[in-house]
């Protein structure tokens, strides 16, 4: 098995257990910021250590940086806080998987964006599982309970916060495969590790300063979770490296659409630890984008 696939499926499984974190500390004293703060500040001590240890094992001096990798680095970084906040946010108008389900339409979006921003085509059936995608968007679109019409489900704000969150996972996805390219070695470990230490140093930072002073309070409640919040830190190292490693390896849009399996895990997250009410409607959605997903890679 290609080690690109290895690291995707380890990526989405620790990505699983990231959310489910988030949200049980978003249903607490941290807003959708201060919770998104906490993944990157207890993450970053992680990924420097686990930078320094793999350098010392590894022999010769830590490689150099191409003159664009900081400008990707901070797109990726910055697109990856937006997308974080937005699907915390959607998790507190729809359930867990639906929530995660807005969010994986990044696989679609990130197709769209590197067509427009790389150049990166895609064929006529992969353009084909991208309509099916939508649909099963759609059905993901309206409000339980409700018979509003489609294009009243349209405007609904779980789904306008869920392809808000895809559409800047997307960004981050992008800019990361580009950045984690931008380091001058051949070594995938390297490549995802010293992004990562940057990448996480930088949102750590950034987003700091932006509590101090937009959210006074949040920083010390993220230290008063700590206990929740440093479980979130390494899970989100550990999904973060495995991220970085594959998009070393492969482009971001067949690493996200792998990356769909996802689906399957948060459903059975929402199911049975949040013990929510998955309707006959959502899981029909849920499995039209994820057919959508298998068909982008098939045919693409």
């Amino acid at each position: 098995m290609d080690l690109w696939i290895i690291a995707t499926l380890a990526a989405a499984t620790f990505q699983t257990l990231r959310f489910m974190l988030h949200k049980v500390l978003a249903g607490g004293a941290l807003t959708a910021t201060g919770s998104t703060f906490a993944r990157f500040a207890y993450a970053a001590p992680a990924a420097v250590l686990a930078l320094a240890l793999y350098g010392r094992a590894t022999p010769g001096p830590l490689p150099t940086l191409a003159p664009g990798f900081w400008g990707w680095a901070v797109a990726g970084g910055l697109g990856q806080i937006l997308a974080t906040i937005l699907v915390v946010l959607t998790f507190r108008e729809r359930n867990f998987a639906v929530g995660i389900t807005f969010k994986k339409t990044e696989v679609i979006q990130t197709a769209l964006l590197g067509l427009a921003v790389l150049g990166e085509r895609v064929s006529p059936g992969g353009w084909a599982a991208i309509g099916l995608g939508l649909a099963g968007v759609l059905l993901l679109s309206r409000t339980p309970g409700s018979a509003a019409r489609l294009a009243e489900g349209l405007k609904s704000r779980a789904l306008l916060l869920g392809l808000a969150s895809g559409f800047f996972f997307a960004i981050s996805g992008v800019g990361y495969r580009a950045a984690t390219l931008s380091v001058e070695t051949g070594d995938p470990l390297m490549r995802a590790g010293l992004t990562l230490a940057c990448v996480t140093t930088l949102q750590t930072l950034g987003m700091a300063l932006w509590l101090r002073l937009r959210e006074p309070g949040q920083i010390t409640a993220v230290w008063a979770a700590r206990r929740t919040a440093l479980w979130l830190g390494l899970a989100s190292m550990a999904g973060s490296l495995s991220w970085f490693t594959a998009f070393t390896l492969q482009t971001a849009a067949y690493v996200y659409a792998l990356g769909q399996i996802e689906l399957i895990l948060s459903l059975a997250a929402s199911v049975l630890f949040f013990r929510e009410k998955v309707s006959t409607r959502e899981v029909a959605g849920i499995a039209v984008l994820t057919v959508s997903i298998v068909l982008l890679v098939l045919l693409g």
